[in-house]
């Protein structure tokens, strides 16, 4: 390989899933380089000399994405396609490169658009689903039907052009689909049909059937492939494989295809205590109030690297600030994380107090409101707790709040510390 870092994979906006993409393509032993939209935007990465073969753009809001590239680096992006590029786009990163009404939401690298959800449910759907791959399975080893991730997906809205590829549409769905908090193998098919007749509610994944989950095209002398399909999901082997095909057909070389384990409800750490101790105390008061969301039956577990929560709850929020503390507590701090670091523990510690008590008083208040919502239905006003989670956890599509200033934090750390390796996929750990 030519480049020191043949992969580019675009950081904001991408949180967990930026994270779970770096380490994947880490874990298979690829150099990956974290780069900020303004980076692209001022000419650096996606230049000839540069050397990069692949742009991975991880899930993440599509939108906020597009707003970081800004016009200058949405045009550097479609030109270095355009001259040969390769572009890689899972889930957000998928819409990120579709066709929008308004040009400033997207790339444009693929004339489909993206498709609403009838009902604001199904796009709640997560877990594996077996897939239905057009032409055979992509790569040796695969199965006919391979059983794909999805995480909250999407959806294309195909119409006929032959610059589009179907490689990959949606099947059954596994045992570890879930519709919002609901385990929909647990729920026979006769009760669906109840539901809807009676509540006009239609909560089968019968709507998925057949839809495009992973695409490819051409756009000018580059090529893309985007992905509803998280394939860089650690410990999801059939996913992992096409990852790792997919990487070679874009001339890398993984070591394996395999993505290990993501033991977040385990994490370890290599902060020194002195400096570290705010974060490591910070990544502490997180697990806790995630022990606690579980322990009242607001949060449960639902991977080794997520929690699952019942609807309406801040769960995204909190999976992703948790997932960006233990991943930089695992990453051995570079000269210029600690010097960033120095000026910003001052702010981090108080913020986190703050965040901690304010995000325990709010969960708690919601399991209140359960408590009493049979009995006293307003005791709990809910404008009350809708106005508190905006304060605390931002909006659930486009961020802020409290918990939004700790990870741009936490996540700048792992941006500063990225030529290191986490701890948990040192050799001696695979």
């Amino acid at each position: 390989m030519s480049a020191a870092h043949p992969i580019c994979l675009l950081w904001d906006a991408s949180h967990i899933w930026g994270l779970m993409a770096w380490r994947a393509v880490r874990a298979l032993g690829l150099p990956c380089r974290l780069v900020k939209g303004k980076e692209i935007a001022e000419g650096a990465f996606l230049r000839k000399q540069a050397g990069t073969a692949l742009l991975l753009v991880p899930g993440g809001s599509a939108r906020l994405k597009a707003q970081a590239l800004g016009a200058k680096g949405r045009e550097a992006v479609r030109r270095w396609v355009a001259e040969g590029g390769r572009y890689l786009g899972f889930c957000g990163g998928a819409g990120l490169a579709l066709t929008h009404a308004d040009s400033d939401h997207g790339l444009g690298l693929c004339p489909w658009q993206r498709a609403g959800y009838r009902q604001r449910l199904h796009h709640l759907v997560s877990g594996h689903v077996r897939a239905h791959c057009e032409g055979g399975a992509p790569a040796p080893g695969l199965p006919d039907a391979p059983a794909l991730p999805v995480w909250w997906p999407g959806r294309f809205a195909p119409t006929p052009d032959p610059q589009v590829r179907t490689l990959a549409s949606y099947g059954r769905p596994d045992d570890d689909f879930w519709l919002a908090d609901l385990p929909l193998h647990l729920v026979p098919r006769h009760i669906f049909e109840s539901w809807q007749a009676m509540y006009g509610v239609d909560l089968s994944a019968d709507f998925l059937e057949g839809q495009p989950m992973i695409v490819s095209g051409q756009y000018g002398r580059g090529q893309y492939i985007l992905s509803y399909s998280h394939l860089e999901t650690p410990h999801s082997p059939d996913a992992n494989a096409w990852l790792a095909h997919v990487l070679q057909s874009a001339g890398l070389e993984p070591a394996g295809c395999r993505v290990p384990l993501w033991q977040l409800r385990s994490p370890r750490a290599v902060w020194p205590d002195g400096p570290g101790a705010p974060l490591l105390h910070g990544l502490e008061r997180v697990r806790a109030l995630l022990d606690l969301a579980v322990e009242h039956r607001l949060f449960f577990a639902r991977t080794h690297w997520l929690w699952g929560w019942r609807s309406g709850l801040p769960g995204a929020a909190c999976n992703n600030l948790y997932a960006a503390l233990c991943t930089a507590a695992a990453l051995p701090p570079s000269a210029k994380a600690l010097a960033w670091w120095e000026e910003t523990r001052a702010r981090f510690e108080p913020l986190m107090r703050l965040f901690a008590a304010s995000a325990e008083d709010y969960l708690l208040a919601c399991r209140l409101a359960d408590t009493l919502s049979p009995i006293v239905p307003d005791a709990v006003g809910r404008r009350g707790l809708d106005h508190r989670r905006q304060e605390i956890f931002g909006h659930p599509m486009t961020g802020g709040g409290l918990v939004n200033q700790l990870l741009h934090m936490a996540e700048e750390l792992i941006y500063l510390s990225q030529e290191n390796t986490p701890c948990d996929l040192l050799p001696h750990k695979l």
